[in-house]
């Protein structure tokens, strides 16, 4: 009973730290955008970057440090299918380092819901085109599960490469 006061305690810091605004890794031109929702890093495609080059970046640098892409999830696709006509891009890719993932869940199960990771590439009513992540509070997840600093060290290893890997796709870093 004790054990799952003290994991049900963590599970609510844990949400209320998600709700806290996260320091963002430096990033390059374009800078991330503020956003109306918490805890999100999102940032448009750079003058000239096409939304091919910005998936085609992100997939190099995902490749470079060693984080999967497991699923690519072409959402603008399905509802063309579903309702017959051109839609706004909408793309989710899903990227993993396995080994963390596992260690997260050994740890909680219910860090599950964050796996795997995403970023979205979002055309938006303009045309103009965004990537868009979960940015974890990776500090706060830490204190509220009690983490070990080793497992805090892989997740924010985890956390800098996502925010590399968006700002590569920005950029156009091929």
């Amino acid at each position: 009973m004790k054990l799952q006061l003290n994991q049900l305690a963590a599970a609510c810091v844990l949400s209320i730290a998600l709700l806290s605004p996260a320091v963002h890794a430096a990033s390059t031109v374009p800078a991330a955008s503020v956003s109306t929702m918490p805890n999100v890093y999102r940032i448009p495609l750079a003058k000239g970057v096409s939304m091919d080059d910005a998936v085609e970046s992100m997939k190099l640098r995902a490749n470079e440090l060693n984080l999967k892409l497991v699923a690519e999830l072409p959402l603008s696709k399905q509802v063309e299918a579903m309702v017959g006509g051109t839609q706004r891009r909408m793309e989710i890719y899903q990227f993993c380092d396995a080994l963390t993932a596992k260690d997260l869940v050994d740890m909680n199960v219910d860090f599950a819901i964050y796996l795997p990771c995403r970023i979205a590439l979002i055309e938006d009513n303009t045309g103009k085109a965004w990537l868009v992540m979960m940015d974890m509070d990776v500090p706060a997840w830490s204190k509220a599960s009690h983490m070990s600093p080793e497992l805090t060290a892989k997740i924010m290893k985890v956390r800098n490469g996502l925010i590399e890997i968006v700002n590569a796709g920005a950029n156009g870093d091929l």
